[in-house]
């Protein structure tokens, strides 16, 4: 099959989640044997630099503006005139913001499976106009897309909910960090077991603030470790780092893979604060580190890591559940044993299995039939449900492991 995978900055993956999505799963389409195009947002007026291929996927570089409003859909207009004229067999757009160029593909008789994110209009860097287009693109990827991606349960339930619309649930992959994990975290002088982490994008759903206060709060012996940090965030990022104490260390973006972790892997526990985004890879990579976390109380986080977390919701929580870590470090052990198990239902062969088949099905379904009306009006419903209710979080992803599948993704999200 030729596949194409529109709407993330492309890959090698060095962001986030759906960068992270493209990389592991185009290649490994590409190790079975199928032609995948993966488009990717230029950083720069030079091209000299750019790659043609990466790990036999092929790549199309093109511009964006240079606007946090705009970025992600002049990319995607511009790939998308760009793919209409050099057809594939089927594309991958991730990202509902995308989704007013969806027409467009249809037109050229592309047949589309939207990966619609998590619950982007909840974020707090958009204000009302985002907010709402946000909530009108998410009806229209569910209007054109002849199929569309959920990552959790939860979105899963979203868009039954809302739209009477069901889709496929393919989660992330967790990446599995084994072997001497604590050589290179002496550069930055730690030692392993003896700090606490936190990976995320400066982003008020992540809660950084919520959990550097808490920390602040509390009596704990062990430093914590920040990575992250935003680009159009400077108030939050001041906001941040004023609530600190002399025992926090902000380290900014951590763009070296291996470095990145062994912090995970070395860390006494794991603070995750994203409550909007699906599943989360910076959390899949705590699961696949071994890492004991502790994440706040929302049902995407509950879904990944079951019984082996802890969960927070105000500042006062993360207090107490960072002190009560410190004092029962046989418990954290055990909680980093039982994340270290959880990360088998997280498979990206398992990923790779489910995007083969439901390519496959969208080229079948289009060259089987000539898309009636109803398809045109909501081809993604469509899609064989899952009853709600028939399975708790836990056991559907064990379902979707068995026959369908999972996903991961990538650094400071």
């Amino acid at each position: 099959m030729r596949i194409a995978l529109v709407g993330t900055r492309g890959v090698p993956a060095r962001y986030g989640g759906f960068e992270t999505c493209v990389e592991e799963v185009g290649s490994r389409l590409v190790d079975r044997g199928h032609h995948v195009v993966v488009y990717c947002r230029r950083l720069g007026d030079a091209t000299s630099d750019e790659l043609t291929d990466y790990r036999g996927m092929t790549l199309v570089h093109l511009g964006a503006l240079k606007r946090r409003s705009l970025e992600t859909l002049s990319h995607t207009g511009l790939s998308v005139a760009h793919l209409a004229r050099h057809r594939t067999d089927a594309a991958v757009v991730f990202n509902s913001a995308n989704s007013p160029w969806l027409p467009v593909l249809r037109f050229a008789r592309i047949p589309i499976a939207t990966h619609v994110d998590g619950l982007e209009w909840q974020r707090g860097k958009w204000g009302p106009i985002g907010r709402r287009y946000y909530q009108v693109a998410e009806r229209l990827a569910v209007r054109w897309s002849d199929a569309l991606i959920a990552d959790a349960v939860g979105i899963q339930d979203y868009y039954r909910d809302k739209f009477d619309a069901d889709t496929d649930l393919i989660s992330y992959g967790a990446p599995k960090i084994e072997g001497d994990v604590s050589d290179r975290i002496g550069e930055l002088g730690l030692r392993a077991g003896e700090f606490h982490l936190v990976v995320a994008r400066f982003e008020p759903e992540n809660h950084v603030d919520m959990i550097v206060e808490g920390y602040r709060k509390s009596r704990a012996a062990l430093p914590l470790v920040v990575v992250g940090s935003a680009p159009y965030a400077d108030g939050y990022t001041r906001k941040v780092h004023a609530l600190a104490d002399d025992r926090v260390r902000f380290l900014g973006g951590v763009w070296d893979q291996e470095l990145l972790d062994q912090l995970y892997a070395s860390a006494h526990t794991y603070l995750h604060g994203h409550s909007v985004g699906g599943t989360n890879p910076s959390l899949l990579r705590a699961l696949g580190a071994g890492a004991a976390t502790t994440a706040f109380d929302v049902v995407f986080n509950r879904e990944v890591l079951g019984e082996s977390g802890l969960y927070f919701s105000n500042s006062d929580d993360v207090a107490r559940l960072i002190g009560q870590t410190e004092r029962d470090v046989v418990g954290t052990l055990v909680r980093a044993q039982q994340s270290a198990a959880r990360a088998a239902l997280y498979d990206w062969d398992a990923v790779t299995d489910r995007y083969e088949a439901l390519c496959r099905r969208l080229i079948a379904q289009r060259s089987g039939s000539k898309e009636n009306s109803t398809q045109q009006q909501s081809p993604a419903r469509s899609i064989e449900r899952v009853p709600r209710g028939s399975e708790p979080p836990a056991r559907s992803i064990e379902w979707v492991r068995r026959g369908s599948a999972l996903s991961h993704a990538s650094i400071n999200e």
